[in-house]
Parts: structure tokens; C-alpha cells; sequence
């Protein structure tokens, strides 16, 4: 199982959207709006490294996000 965070940065009102959007995509299990340098957070756990790569490029696809970070999760 391969683990991580994607951090987003999205268009002003936009937050509510992209957190609805993260709940309708694979591997996403959880999604929180968040206060400060990030407005949504999205935790990822997919099967391998390939799959967890596809998600985040599913995500950074979404209309209306700005920017992403992500974070690998080292066990």
C-alpha cells in the first residue's frame, strides 16, 4: 500500500467544489478543507507507486486548482 498527501491550492469559493471532487475519485479516502498556506488536503492510499502517481494526475486535472503539493508517506 502506497500512502500520501496532496495539498491543493484552489480559485477563491472554490474549496467545497474540490473537496466533492476528491470524494468521487479513486484512492482518495479522506478530504479536509484546511486554514492556511493549503485550502484542501486529500489523503491517497493506492495499491503501488504507478497507481498513486495516476490519482495525483487525475487531481492536478481539476478545474479550478491552482497548485499542488505532494507528500509521500515513508513507512
Amino acid at each position: 500500500m502506497h500512502k500520501g498527501f496532496i495539498l491543493l491550492n484552489c480559485d477563491l469559493g472554490a474549496e467545497e467544489y474540490i473537496v466533492d471532487e476528491l470524494s468521487k475519485t479513486k484512492n482518495i479516502t479522506h478530504s479536509y478543507l484546511t486554514f492556511g498556506a493549503y485550502d484542501v488536503i486529500g489523503q491517497i492510499e493506492a495499491d503501488n507507486q504507478d497507481e498513486f502517481e495516476k490519482t495525483i494526475a487525475i487531481i492536478r486535472k481539476l478545474s479550478r486548482v491552482v497548485s499542488t503539493m505532494t507528500l509521500n508517506v515513508i513507512e
